[in-house]
């Protein structure tokens, strides 16, 4: 593998059906390198020292346009093309905005297209009203501050690498924090369902206790209007018995 880990320049096009429109380049390494194939060699990458680069990366997108394009507002059907010593890497809105970027063998392409998306953003909110309709290389000049912007900050991969890394970590740290709130929140509705199944169960203890009472309560009379009506026969039965023996014993 290549150890060239340079990122030479960015380009944005725009996609017709007949043509693809350069909108904008810039060249972030200030020349032209050529991958070193023969002049006029159409088949390369750039097709030779000769040709332009932004024409070489037109024919190649041409030839290759993104595929399996994005949600409206995005970037992505990535595609990597490479030769003997350079690799392109671009994709495209469903708009037909189409943003590409050169670089070495070496320079990792998943941090390519990270770059592609954040330059996307920051460049349809620059030009993005004006690519629609914009004439070929008409839009370099007033996007040239956020292409540069992005060149410069995706150069230094140690950098990038580091970001990516910590973002990581945040993104591991918040994932960490929202499953243990989620957590908190079961465990919160756990409680709350033990405390009102508590209460429901002393509400039905002290229903319990009282039916209980008034059951007891009940039983009691019960026991005392037996314990009434037994005296009271046992009082007949003894007038009944005792009432002749009294009167003959008085005769």
């Amino acid at each position: 593998m290549s150890n060239d880990k340079q990122l030479r320049c960015a380009l944005a096009y725009r996609l017709e059906p007949a043509s693809t429109v350069l909108l904008a380049k810039y060249d972030h390494a200030s020349q032209y390198e050529s991958h070193g194939g023969a002049v006029g060699d159409e088949t390369t990458l750039y097709g030779g020292r000769d040709k332009s680069y932004a024409d070489a990366v037109a024919a190649v997108i041409s030839n290759d346009p993104p595929g399996g394009l994005a949600e409206q507002g995005t970037i992505g059907g990535f595609k990597v093309v490479q030769s003997d010593q350079h690799q392109v890497v671009y994709g495209a809105d469903l708009d037909g905005i189409c943003l590409g970027v050169i670089t070495g063998l070496g320079y990792p392409s998943r941090v390519a297209i990270q770059m592609l998306q954040e330059l996307y953003g920051s460049f349809m909110d620059k030009v993005g009203g004006e690519a629609a309709e914009a004439a070929e290389n008409g839009l370099s000049r007033k996007a040239k501050i956020v292409m540069a912007d992005a060149c410069k900050k995706y150069d230094d991969l140690d950098n990038i690498d580091k970001a990516a890394a910590l973002t990581n970590k945040v993104e591991g740290v918040k994932t960490q924090m929202q499953s243990n709130i989620a957590n908190m929140l079961k465990n919160t509705e756990k409680a709350e369902s033990l405390a009102e199944k508590s209460d429901q169960l002393n509400e039905q203890a002290s229903v319990f206790k009282k039916k209980s009472t008034d059951l007891r309560k009940q039983m009691a009379w019960k026991n005392l209007k037996m314990t009434l009506l037994l005296g009271g026969l046992v009082i007949v039965i003894l007038i009944v018995i005792l009432a002749p023996l009294i009167r003959n014993a008085r005769k």
